[in-house]
């Protein structure tokens, strides 16, 4: 098949990690008889360096014309002024926005090679297979903003429309998966989510009376997530809370830098991106973890290409990089020796030339 991808690499580790899917990608094609064409277009902070603008006009009709986007990483202390006008943030916002990105798809498997890596006690890990679907598009991040000297305020509205169907997005992945899904809310303080409950019961009962639904406070679910993760099969739950508890999640991976994701709507083109940051500090240096972006580029062959058995062969591909030892520097124990980014990619990329039985890493 061909297909039109569009790179946005942005801030820090970002264009690292993503020239490390792109050419996972490109040996995916050689491979299956597919023809990829890249183009690669500013956001972030490197879209404000270059254009005055976290997300120009020019990224926006590229997006909305792919057929799918890969992305980096965006921000920085370069531009973390709070009383900037603009900041990277604002750029991977609008473009969510603007392409009608409202559900988030975040697994988390962790592979029995990185359990050691872990602050989890391994027993706790041992088959934990979930799908965090977060809301995407509403909620607390793109509500009306007001600030002066005395005070500031951020308001969090979510519409019965918006929460409908990201829940039927939840609850038709559940049914794919072991049937059970958990919305995670804070009702019993917030409005938004007294609604959001009352929504997701009345929509599993009257259109998915077998998948098994059940309710979790945010405060609870954080606990519960690092203390009986085998427990969830997806859980879907609002914007805010999804961010902060799919970084919690990554603990049971082991790292961010093994958790992948997926931004879809209807219609038009996903985008996907490791959910972990910029993280400054290392770029340049080519040690950053490349296993999440490469992932991301798996489910961008599963979703929007719809190239299932290309996307188990990245998946397996880099479990049997795992399963080697191949390890990156937030990966490697101590008084072991890290690889840096490129070995790391090139590990994948040789799997994927001379495959063999693995543990497949699946969403």
């Amino acid at each position: 098949m061909h297909a039109d991808i569009l790179l946005l690499p942005g801030d820090g580790i970002g264009p690292e990690v993503t020239a490390a899917a792109a050419d996972v990608l490109r040996a995916v094609a050689a491979r299956h008889g597919h023809r990829f064409e890249f183009h690669t277009r500013p956001i972030g902070g490197a879209a404000i360096d270059a254009c005055g603008e976290p997300l120009p006009a020019s990224t926006l009709d590229a997006a909305r014309a792919a057929d799918a986007i890969l992305l980096g990483a965006v921000g920085g202390p370069k531009w973390s002024d709070p009383g900037a006008r603009v900041r990277p943030e604002q750029g991977l916002l609008a473009l969510r926005q603007a392409l009608g990105l409202y559900a988030n798809l975040r697994p988390v498997q962790p592979h029995p090679a990185t359990l050691g890596a872990a602050p989890v006690k391994p027993h706790l890990l041992q088959g934990v297979d979930l799908v965090v679907v977060r809301e995407l598009t509403g909620g607390i991040y793109f509500g009306d903003k007001q600030r002066d000297a005395q005070s500031a305020s951020d308001l969090c509205r979510y519409s019965v429309a918006e929460i409908e169907r990201v829940v039927r997005f939840a609850a038709r992945l559940a049914r794919t998966r072991r049937g059970r899904l958990t919305s995670v809310d804070k009702a019993n303080v917030l409005e938004t989510s007294r609604l959001w409950r009352e929504v997701a019961t009345r929509v599993v009962a009257a259109e998915f009376p077998d998948v098994q639904l059940e309710h979790q406070l945010v405060d609870s679910m954080a606990m519960h997530l690092i203390a009986r993760p085998r427990s969830f099969d997806v859980i879907v739950t609002e914007n805010m809370f999804g961010d902060i508890l799919t970084d919690e999640a990554s603990l049971l991976a082991g790292s961010l830098g093994l958790l992948p994701s997926a931004s879809l709507g209807e219609p038009g083109p996903g985008l996907y991106e490791p959910i972990h940051g910029s993280a400054p500090d290392i770029a340049g240096r080519g040690i950053a973890n490349p296993y999440a972006a490469i992932l991301s580029a798996a489910l961008l062959l599963r979703h929007s290409l719809r190239l299932e058995a290309e996307a188990q062969a990245v998946e397996q591909a880099v479990a049997q990089a795992l399963e080697a030892g191949r390890f990156t520097a937030d990966l490697a124990p101590a008084g072991r020796a890290a690889i840096p980014t490129r070995a790391a990619t090139d590990a994948v990329i040789a799997a994927l030339e001379t495959p063999r039985p693995a543990v497949a890493m699946r969403d």
